[in-house]
């Protein structure tokens, strides 16, 4: 077993919804996050930023334009653009590329979720592990020491119809605020190197 294809106990717990339309809401982000990777309770031999989704859902799309996005910043280890996405097909691949690769890397996952109504345009941010295609009952493996997570729709009905019905506004506001927020959360980590 491997902290891949597990959830861990803390994916019930240590989780933040914070709504990007609230006053505070970057600096509640970047605190979140620069609290959480700084905690690592573990040596850090390098932080690997994972985002997961297709470039063909609307909805899907937010982990993608996270990685494109986080490409103009100087931040390394991205793997998911809208160029080279991680979805269903390959996950399990990049998976097995990611353990050859990097020897213990912080894996920070993010990946576009379905919530409660309330809840559409937030984003979560916890400790574990992500589950890509939960929504939509895939079974692909879990993964991820960190998770962030945009919740694009109501889940519980339709899922795969619901992610393709998304407005576009929606994900790219999501993913400008989640982008920006860990550029701006990784100047506060104090093992975190930018590239040169």
């Amino acid at each position: 077993m491997n902290k891949f294809m597990q959830p861990t106990a803390a994916d019930e717990t240590t989780r933040t919804i914070i709504n990007p339309l609230d006053e505070k809401s970057s600096v509640t982000f970047i605190h979140t996050l620069s609290t959480l990777l700084n905690d690592i309770p573990r040596p850090a031999s390098d932080l690997l930023i994972l985002c997961i989704g297709s470039d063909r859902s609307t909805g899907d799309s937010l982990g993608p334009l996270v990685g494109s996005m986080l490409k103009t910043y100087s931040i390394r280890n991205i793997i998911g653009t809208l160029s080279e996405p991680v979805h269903a097909l390959n996950i399990e691949q990049k998976i097995a590329s990611i353990e050859i690769d990097y020897s213990s890397p912080i894996i920070l996952a993010i990946d576009a979720s379905l919530g409660q109504k309330e809840n559409i345009g937030s984003v979560e941010i916890g400790s574990g592990t992500v589950k890509p295609g939960a929504a939509v009952q895939k079974k692909l493996p879990a993964i991820g020491d960190l998770y962030i997570t945009g919740i694009v729709n109501v889940g519980g009905y339709m899922e795969f119809m619901v992610l393709q019905s998304t407005r576009l506004n929606l994900v790219i506001r999501l993913a400008r605020f989640i982008s920006w927020g860990i550029s701006q959360a990784l100047a506060k980590v104090s093992w975190y190197r930018p590239i040169n």
